[in-house]
């Protein structure tokens, strides 16, 4: 999660969100890292997490991260939590939650954890909170550097 904090940091100076995200195997070996995009690539899917996962595909030469885990500073979207489901992710840690990007203007089209996992074939682990603090501090940073969300 230290990776996708700075990851995030160093997106944000790059004009893009808050956002950071990394796919590491089960062992904690880091494949992938990235940064949300979007505003600087004009591409709406440019999420940390879509960025993360496609670098780790292309990196493994596959689409299924089934022996991976997903960690990003904020609770996925839907977009996001399709694209890590759609790879087999079997674990999504994240820090913050949608309500802490929603105080912050970010509110796109969200499904809570317990929502997603009653509709999911597959079951995922999903640890929420984590390094909370670190995660929060990349909305202050935003704030104090944007001023505004676009």
């Amino acid at each position: 999660m230290e990776k996708a904090v700075a990851c995030a940091l160093k997106g944000i100076k790059r004009g893009g969100g808050p956002f950071g995200a990394c796919v590491s195997d089960l062992e904690g070996k880091i494949i992938a890292c990235a940064s949300n995009s979007v505003l600087p690539d004009k591409n709406p899917t440019h999420h940390a997490e879509i960025n993360a996962i496609s670098a780790a595909c292309k990196k493994l030469g596959t689409h299924a991260l089934d022996e991976h885990i997903l960690y990003t500073t904020t609770e996925p979207c839907l977009m996001c939590r399709g694209a890590a489901y759609w790879a087999k992710m079997p674990i999504i840690v994240y820090g913050t939650n949608q309500k802490d990007a929603k105080r912050l203007g970010f509110d796109e089209l969200n499904l809570t954890d317990g929502q997603f996992l009653k509709i999911a074939a597959r079951k995922q682990i999903i640890a929420t909170e984590f390094m909370r603090k670190e995660c929060l501090g990349i909305f202050a940073h935003f704030r104090r550097r944007r001023g505004k969300l676009y």
